[in-house]
């Protein structure tokens, strides 16, 4: 529980960190930047995905040698370095090496990290455990989001103060993660490299991971979600507002979420998440009337609240010891990987079709995952 709650506490600074300037960038980049809609997916499309190619490796390394703090260490001081960047960015190709350099960070850290949680949990509560460390996660977010809207009303719409306080945080992340305590493991574990065969894996887990790549091409990047907010009239700091909805439900919801995926199984819920991703993405193509986002961004949260942790305890429990790390990394690279087609086509579809079209795709791609997810993830209750 000790390394579980330095870990929580270090996402908690860092997503205090990452959320007070996640909110602005889309507005940044088409407000005071010039850029359009389509340069946003690319953007995160490319930030995101070459950052998660890393994940499969950083998981393999951390197999490889035994070590996860270290690589941990890593991952979030160069985040910490991607809010430099973004400070001095004076275009979009700024703003496109800031996120680079802070997805670049994630895509390290994520493996041995998870990795680590699922080393220092009880396997029976794998989910409480996730579930727990998304919640600390998500209550950074959530008062990073606060201070973000606090500062850019303080300094009257100004980006850089907001993106220069981010620094702190992001800091103070790093600083605690040094009180981490790695577990020794056993010889045997780390005497040879980790392999991948992708056909020696669990049917179920390759089924799941399939399922999960499929649906992340219509799962293209959260700032869309703060565009068609922007493109329904509301103001840069209620959209601000709007995002803290999502992050107070998410973190709300996600120890509950994996409390009960612990007792009734990872399928009921992981169903359950995506079928509210389909209709938040529906909701967002066919309101008329503002005020239904904000119900929407909070079904929103609960759609992150019951898939992120549980999908991380459901790979963590079937991956064999000495693939944890690796498994954990490559479920993470697909998402990610999925993210660049995903972000460019709704920037595309939303160019040439306008703001609607990209959440009818993202819809039925949920509809389609959580009909995928119940068809494949069967078995033993826990590992459903």
């Amino acid at each position: 529980m000790y390394n579980i709650i330095i870990l929580g506490l270090t996402s908690l600074l860092t997503d205090i960190s990452s959320e007070m300037v996640y909110p602005l960038i889309p507005l940044y980049l088409t407000a005071q930047l010039g850029a359009t809609p389509a340069v946003v997916g690319l953007i995160e499309g490319i930030a995101e995905s070459l950052a998660s190619l890393l994940k499969v490796f950083s998981g393999y390394w951390s197999d490889k040698v035994g070590r996860r703090k270290p690589l941990a260490i890593a991952g979030y001081s160069s985040s910490t370095l991607g809010k430099v960047f973004l400070f001095i960015s004076t275009s979009w190709l700024g703003v496109l090496w800031g996120r680079v350099a802070d997805r670049f960070g994630k895509g390290i850290r994520t493996a041995p990290r998870d990795a680590l949680i699922a080393e220092s949990s009880n396997p029976e509560k794998l989910g409480r455990a996730y579930g727990l460390h998304r919640a600390m996660d998500t209550l950074g977010a959530s008062i990073g989001v606060i201070l973000g809207y606090y500062f850019l009303t303080t300094y009257r719409g100004d980006f850089r103060p907001v993106f220069l306080f981010a620094l702190i945080p992001a800091a103070l992340g790093v600083a605690v993660l040094f009180l981490a305590r790695e577990q020794k493991r056993e010889a045997s574990l780390t005497g040879r490299p980790p392999s991948l065969n992708w056909w020696a894996l669990d049917a179920r887990l390759r089924a799941f991971l399939v399922v999960v790549f499929l649906f992340t091409l219509g799962n293209s990047s959260n700032q869309f979600l703060l565009l068609r907010a922007k493109n329904l009239g509301f103001s840069d700091s209620t959209v601000i507002l709007l995002y803290l909805t999502y992050n107070l439900v998410y973190s709300l919801f996600s120890y509950p979420a994996g409390r009960v995926s612990d007792r009734l199984g990872r399928r009921s819920v992981l169903v359950a998440g995506h079928l509210a991703y389909a209709l938040v993405y529906l909701g967002f193509a066919v309101v008329s009337h503002p005020t239904a986002l904000w119900y929407l961004f909070g079904l929103y949260g609960l759609y992150s609240a019951f898939t992120e942790g549980v999908e991380k305890a459901l790979v963590a429990e079937i991956a064999p010891a000495d693939k944890k790390a690796t498994l954990i990394g490559l479920h993470a690279t697909l998402v990610g990987i999925g993210l660049l087609p995903a972000s460019l086509l709704a920037g595309l579809l939303w160019n040439l079709f306008g703001p609607r079209a990209p959440f009818y795709f993202g819809s039925l791609m949920a509809a389609l995952a959580a009909l995928g997810l119940y068809l494949v993830l069967g078995g033993p209750r826990r590992a459903a």
